[in-house]
This record gives structure tokens, C-alpha cells and sequence, in this order.
């Protein structure tokens, strides 16, 4: 081994981990502490645009500019008590991450001074340019305008100085430019066919809400042993080199006991991610050596995917503070496992039925196997699409060597 690599390698397994600093309360007492929530808007909200704002939230009803000014109003006022001085749109482009331009609260105030400034004409809708989004400028410049559109129904969130509020991303002509403005619009379409359904059992129920639960596997890298890698650096997983003679190395990793430096890191995740309001539950070792999974409770299935794309960017940024690189891509080792993302989905009504659930009697089972069936053939007849949605380079790589195709759906049903 030349004297570099091992100058490489000493310091890689010199690093310490970052003191974790513990909160002194209890996670209730902290979590959500960033997050705008109902609680949030109770107390900042005069108690009519609060009614106004939750009827938006839960039934979609529209909020005219007066209540968005006097949302914004106490959104700032909460925000600038935690020290913020800029808000930003907060979206999902067509590129597997999230987007944000930042801007300051920052106005003249006619006198030759600033004031600060931040109104429901700001909050509702920004025009952040579309040029490079989604193909990096291949259309026209000047059909390139791109408009953002705050999405009330998942609260907006304090990241370091600045207020992120979760946005569609749509094209001046109206077309999705994003991962959630087609979501929320097949979110209402699943609402809508299962409320029409559940009416011939239930005929009180007004609403249909689809939840998610999702698990996040990835690996953790020391930082040295990285660098010294020029293929991770620049792809995310390994080009060179061969498999290791045991390829698995008997998977005795998976479930054991969780290094200690890996769980400074885990326990700083965690704080964050509840501060952000998004409720981690579970985590482990997973099958490869150095991979590892979190997972929450199930949430809503748009704020689910909301907390999902916040968590790997925060992950990133903890694994750094710790002397790791964590890697997010679907293969990044050959003949290694690879990193699933399993999606748990289920839906439920207004009234506290959970439709992918048996029942006690045999209207309630019938209503079950009725909602059951109609997924699977939905599945059935629709393979193709769902095939396309999730098709990707990186994701091929996962075909084989221990994994399932891609695209996987096996269907559960939970005993009440």
C-alpha cells in the first residue's frame, strides 16, 4: 500500500463522530418545533382566517388574497421569532431532488431605508424561471417562464434563516413541471372514485385520504475511504474494482447491533428530523455490510413524500458532520444489495375506516375486498404506467443480484 493510501486510510478510521447535543425534553416536547402546524396557526392566526386555512387544508376550499395576507402576516411573524430572514419555494423539479431560491423579507420603505416585508401575494405564488427545468434549456428561453404555487396542505417549515414553503411547479401554458403537482392531482382522483364507492357502504363518508409509510435505506461511507474513490465521487456508486470473494459475507450485518459511531449519527438525525416535524419510528442495520434503513409512521401520502425528500437532503448534511458520505443510489455496490425505497400504502376515510382492512362483519368484508380487488386490477390493467413512473438508469441497475425488478406491488391486508 503506497504511503498516500495509507496516509487515506489512518485518517479515515482516526475521525471522530460529532458530539451529538441531546435536547434536554422529551421528543414530544420538541417535535415540529420548525414546522407551521395547526398548533402554529392557532396561536398566530386571528381565529376566522385559522378556520379558513384548515377548511383549505382538509377539504380544498379555496383562500382568497385577504386571508393569504394575513396568513403570510403570521406565518412572518412566527418565522422572524425563530430568527429567519429569508422565505423560499420549496419544490420538486423533474430532477429527483428539491429546488429553492432564496429571497429576503427585505422592502424599501420609501424613506431611504428597508423594512420588512412579506405578503399573500409572496406567499401564494413566486416566478422562480423555468429556463433550465426540466431538461437543462433545451426548450425555448422565452417559453421558459415557470410559476410556483404554495400547496396548503402540507405546512410550511423553518430550514436554518429561511421559511420554506412547499409549492407545485407548473409552466406558464399550465403544464406539471414537477413531482407534486401530479400527485396532488391523482391524490383527488383517488379521493374522488373511492368516495363514490364507499357510499354504497358508507354513505356519511365525505372524504377518502390515501397514507404512506416509507422506508429509507442507504449506506454510510467514511469520508477518507471516499475521497479516495474518484467512481463515488462522481456517480454515487462503484464503476471499478471486483466483488468482494464472499459477495455478502454470510449478511450477518442485517439487524445486528448498530456501531456506535453509526448511531451518534442516527441519534442527530433523528432530533433534527423531529424538530421538522417528520415522525421517525424505526431504525437498523440493513442486508449489506455498511447499509442501514429509518422508517416513520405513516402520514398522509403528500406530506409523506414532502417529509421524505426534506429527510435525504438532511441526511446528507448529518452524515458530513459525522465523517460520513451517505449514498442514496438505488445499486451502488455490484453483487451487493442494493436500496430498496418500500412504499406501505393504504387508504382511509373522514369517518376513521380503514379500507384495506377486514372487518367484523360481512358488509365490512365485502367493503374490504371490494376496495382490495379494485387496487389489484387497477395494478393489472395499468402495469405499464406504473412501470414508466418509477423507470430510471439508476434504477436498472437494481435488476438482479439479489433484488426484485424495479417495479414490485405485493398487497397486504392488516387484521383490525
Amino acid at each position: 500500500m503506497s504511503k498516500l493510501r495509507f496516509r487515506v486510510v489512518e485518517t479515515a478510521f482516526k475521525k471522530k463522530a460529532t458530539a451529538v447535543e441531546t435536547p434536554a425534553q422529551r421528543p414530544g416536547e420538541y417535535f415540529a418545533k420548525y414546522v407551521f402546524n395547526r398548533e402554529k396557526m392557532f396561536k398566530y392566526l386571528p381565529g376566522n382566517v385559522y378556520a379558513k386555512l384548515t377548511d383549505a387544508m382538509d377539504n380544498g376550499a379555496p383562500l382568497d388574497r385577504s386571508i393569504a395576507d394575513e396568513v403570510a402576516a403570521g406565518m412572518k411573524r412566527w418565522a422572524t421569532e425563530l430568527g429567519v430572514t429569508h422565505y423560499t419555494h420549496w419544490f420538486q423539479p423533474l430532477t429527483e431532488g428539491t429546488a429553492e431560491k432564496h429571497d429576503a423579507f427585505v422592502e424599501h420603505d420609501g424613506k431611504g431605508g428597508m423594512m420588512e416585508e412579506f405578503s399573500g401575494k409572496l406567499l401564494v405564488q413566486q416566478e422562480p424561471d423555468a429556463s433550465s427545468f426540466p431538461n437543462g434549456g433545451i426548450r425555448n428561453t422565452f417559453e421558459a417562464r415557470g410559476y410556483s404555487a404554495w400547496d396548503p396542505s402540507s405546512p410550511v417549515f423553518v430550514v436554518d434563516d429561511t421559511l420554506c414553503i412547499p409549492t407545485v411547479f407548473i409552466a406558464y401554458t399550465g403544464e406539471s413541471l414537477d413531482y407534486k403537482a401530479p400527485l396532488l392531482k391523482a391524490l383527488s382522483a383517488v379521493n374522488k372514485a373511492a368516495v363514490d364507492v364507499c357510499h354504497y357502504f358508507n354513505p356519511e363518508v365525505k372524504k377518502v385520504m390515501a397514507y404512506l409509510g416509507w422506508e429509507q435505506e442507504y449506506f454510510l461511507v467514511d469520508e477518507g475511504l471516499y475521497a479516495a474513490r474518484p467512481d463515488l465521487l462522481l456517480t454515487g456508486r462503484t464503476l471499478m474494482g471486483h466483488e468482494a470473494s464472499k459477495n455478502q459475507q454470510l449478511e450477518d450485518h442485517y439487524f445486528g447491533a448498530i456501531p456506535t459511531r453509526v448511531a451518534a449519527f442516527m441519534k442527530d438525525l433523528e432530533i433534527q428530523a423531529l424538530e421538522l416535524g417528520i415522525p421517525v419510528k424505526t431504525r437498523h442495520n440493513e442486508v449489506a455490510p455498511n447499509q442501514f434503513e429509518l422508517a416513520p409512521i405513516f402520514e398522509e401520502c403528500n406530506l409523506a413524500v414532502d417529509h421524505n425528500m426534506l429527510i435525504m437532503s438532511l441526511m446528507r448534511k448529518v452524515a458530513r458532520s459525522h465523517g460520513f458520505r451517505l449514498l442514496l443510489h438505488e445499486k451502488p455496490f455490484k453483487g451487493v444489495n442494493g436500496s430498496g425505497k418500500h412504499n406501505n400504502w393504504s387508504l382511509g376515510t373522514d369517518t376513521g375506516i380503514l379500507l384495506m382492512a377486514p372487518g367484523k362483519t360481512a358488509e365490512d368484508n365485502l367493503r374490504f375486498i371490494t376496495f382490495v380487488v379494485n387496487t389489484l386490477m387497477a395494478v393489472y390493467h395499468h402495469n405499464g404506467l406504473l412501470k414508466a413512473s418509477i423507470m430510471s438508469a439508476t434504477n436498472a441497475h437494481r435488476l438482479g443480484a439479489n433484488e426484485a425488478p424495479p417495479a414490485i406491488i405485493s398487497s397486504f391486508w392488516a387484521n383490525s
